[in-house]
């Protein structure tokens, strides 16, 4: 199984890294204020700069009414205020607009305006706009299916050090799209990613090690790869881990381990995507149960019920 494109998604940070290496005098009391969770100082601090016409106070006040802190939520304002921080030409303004358009918050959906709005915003050197410019141009949303684009403005992103990007770049070279299929560079682009802790990247890499791909077969560093990946959650990667547990395949044999990861599989699945997963999963699991002992259940069933995930790289945490 291979994951989708990824994309990025909006993001306090986004504004705030923008705004703060060039912030004087009241915006820089707003950030203040902002940064210390006194969002209703913020927004009384934001909204005369953001009247004044102050594109980076503009783009913050848009978040706030966005994720409704110290305002109550509201996607209609938060679009008003990207549209007049990005028409100020403002480059977050400009990324966090083509977001609501992209999503339908606040504005009509509608891709083709999105995508006006990313290139403005990615021409500017945004490398989450670039992502998400690139991943339409993927999928033929509001732009024609080109995949040569596509790679153009991946590869910005991922020379910023995006770790999306840098994944979605190694999904085009395993699958040869834009460019001619190359293990070899995928294995590059997802060990880019993976080393950055994006669990979708660390399950393709121990993909690549499982099949051979880019590399010589090795289920010792697959199961490295599929551990780092379940262990935030990823239920391909937890799945993957139960079978190399139950083989003995990387990994002693264990049954117990193999229940975890077959449980835990089971138990995330959420999705009508994720029903094959969660259905190889229970039958996985009641297959090992059934050359357990009462006790080695009994132990798999805590390990589950006290397992945590690890936490998520910002560039993979909802945005």
């Amino acid at each position: 199984m291979r994951n989708v494109l990824e994309a990025a998604l909006l993001t306090p940070t986004l504004v705030l890294a923008l705004s703060m290496s060039a912030v004087a005098g009241p915006l820089e009391d707003a950030y203040v204020a902002y940064e210390r969770g006194n969002y209703a100082i913020a927004v009384l601090l934001f909204r005369p700069l953001a009247e004044q016409g102050n594109a980076q106070a503009q783009a913050q006040l848009g978040f706030m009414f966005n994720s409704g802190r110290g305002v109550p939520q509201d996607y209609e304002q938060a679009a008003a205020w990207y549209r007049r921080s990005a028409e100020g030409g403002n480059a977050a303004g400009q990324y966090n607009l083509a977001m609501m358009y992209d999503k339908g918050h606040g504005v009509p959906q509608d891709y083709a305006q999105a995508v006006l709005w990313y290139r403005k915003s990615a021409s500017q050197g945004d490398a989450d706009a670039q992502l998400n410019l690139g991943v339409k141009y993927a999928k033929g949303e509001g732009v024609p299916l080109d995949y040569t684009q596509a790679l153009k403005w991946h590869r910005k992103a991922a020379e910023q050090g995006l770790a999306s990007a840098q994944y979605n770049l190694g999904l085009m070279y395993e699958n040869g799209r834009g460019v001619s299929q190359d293990y070899i560079e995928a294995l590059t682009f997802y060990r880019k990613a993976a080393d950055q802790g994006l669990a979708s990247a660390e399950y393709n890499l121990g993909l690549m090690y499982d099949n051979g791909r880019g590399v010589p077969p090795d289920y010792t560093e697959a199961v490295r790869w599929y551990r780092k990946s379940a262990s935030q959650g990823n239920t391909r990667a937890q799945l993957n881990l139960g079978v190399k547990y139950a083989k003995g395949e990387g990994v002693h044999q264990d049954y117990v381990q193999a229940h975890l990861w077959f449980s835990l599989a089971a138990s995330r699945s959420f999705s009508a995507a994720d029903r094959e997963i969660r259905d190889e999963a229970v039958e996985n699991c009641d297959l090992v149960a059934s050359m357990m002992t009462t006790s080695q259940i009994a132990e798999a069933h805590k390990l589950a019920r006290d397992w945590r995930p690890s936490p998520q790289p910002r560039d993979e945490q909802p945005r």
